[in-house]
């Protein structure tokens, strides 16, 4: 009743903030602080290609022009075609590319957060509303565990908290996507849906995830030492047998 009672009030919570950001100007474009990061990055990168094309492009006109005696209106014409043809290009290409799930759990902590948000960012239009909502809230929960983490040494503890972040989650979440569309919202033996099985799955995981960072906040770290709770959730402990059950 308590874990059911913590899933609703994070449902609800989700809600608000949902509606909310809607009247702020819409959804978030990042459900956290290390993909915003990441595609901050990304999008550096391209405004530096970007002005280094168009200088190029400025500089190549203007030997062009010193050798030939100026390029004329023709010649700029050209010269700016050709910055904005580049600055189109370079300013679509090369798209960020979402990391593979086998790569969530490599690198430091900072790294895996960052991944899995993102990761978990371009799951939401296949997930039911619910899902999404606990997504979000998830991502926000990931940044402070990551903050936490980049001060702890790695030990038994911390290991089973990357797996939990970055193996259990995305594979609750690809068995999920696995099962075929039109049989999501039936009714399993056990009398719940996917969809349930998965918003359940997840609300369990933002609990122990909230759980885990009140713990590393009070500097608990004996009571994280392999739980044993952790391998409860793989799948998300939500959709166990569903995976074989989708072809």
């Amino acid at each position: 009743m308590a874990n059911s009672a913590h899933q609703s009030q994070a449902i609800m919570a989700a809600a608000e903030r949902s509606l909310a950001e809607q009247r702020a100007g819409g959804r978030r474009r990042s459900i956290g602080r290390g993909s915003a990061e990441l595609k901050s990055r990304h999008l550096k990168g391209k405004l530096t290609r970007v002005v280094v094309a168009i200088v190029g492009i400025v500089i190549a006109a203007m030997v062009a022009g010193s050798i030939i005696g100026g390029i004329g209106i023709e010649g700029l014409f050209y010269a700016v075609l050709a910055a904005v043809a580049v600055t189109v290009l370079l300013g679509r290409y090369p798209r960020m590319k979402v990391p593979a799930q086998a790569q969530l759990n490599q690198g430091d902590v900072r790294t895996m957060v960052a991944r899995t948000e993102l990761w978990l960012e371009n799951q939401r239009p296949a997930l039911p509303a619910p899902a999404v909502q606990l997504v979000d809230q998830i991502g926000v929960q990931l940044d402070a565990l990551g903050l936490q983490l980049e001060g702890v040494a790695e030990q038994p503890a911390t290991v089973e908290v990357r797996k939990l972040v970055g193996e259990h989650l995305p594979e609750m979440i690809s068995t999920y996507r696995r099962i075929p569309a039109h049989l999501r919202g039936e009714m399993r033996p056990d009398g719940r849906s996917p969809e349930e099985q998965l918003n359940d799955g997840l609300g369990k995981i933002s609990g122990e995830i909230d759980l885990i960072t009140r713990q590393l906040a009070a500097g608990d770290l004996d009571k994280l030492a392999v739980r044993g709770r952790f391998l409860e959730y793989k799948y998300g402990g939500a959709l166990d047998g569903s995976e074989g059950k989708t072809g």
